[in-house]
């Protein structure tokens, strides 16, 4: 299984979870966990996915989920497991 972090922050709207769910569901990418909270109008969302049986490499997700971000005015951003357990592990 390969894991993969993404993080989604920005101004609460409408549709912020449909279209990131979608765009996953469309690339065969399968969410193992899902967390998301809104704070004073503020949207945050954490998803543990597993991209094993995706379709596209890491880095072509990550840009297609960062551009994505950008069309719904949040920020989204993607990491592998390793990556994202060695930067907060201390």
């Amino acid at each position: 299984m390969k894991k993969t972090i993404i993080t989604v922050v920005g101004k609460d709207t409408v549709g912020i979870i449909a279209r990131v769910c979608t765009y996953l569901a469309d690339n065969r990418i399968n969410i193992l966990d899902i967390a998301q909270t809104i704070v004073q109008g503020y949207f945050n969302m954490m998803m543990v996915v597993d991209t094993s049986g995706g379709t596209k490499e890491h880095g072509d997700m990550a840009d297609d989920l960062a551009k994505l971000g950008e069309e719904i005015g949040v920020i989204i951003k993607c990491q592998k497991e390793e990556i994202f357990d060695k930067m907060h592990r201390i």
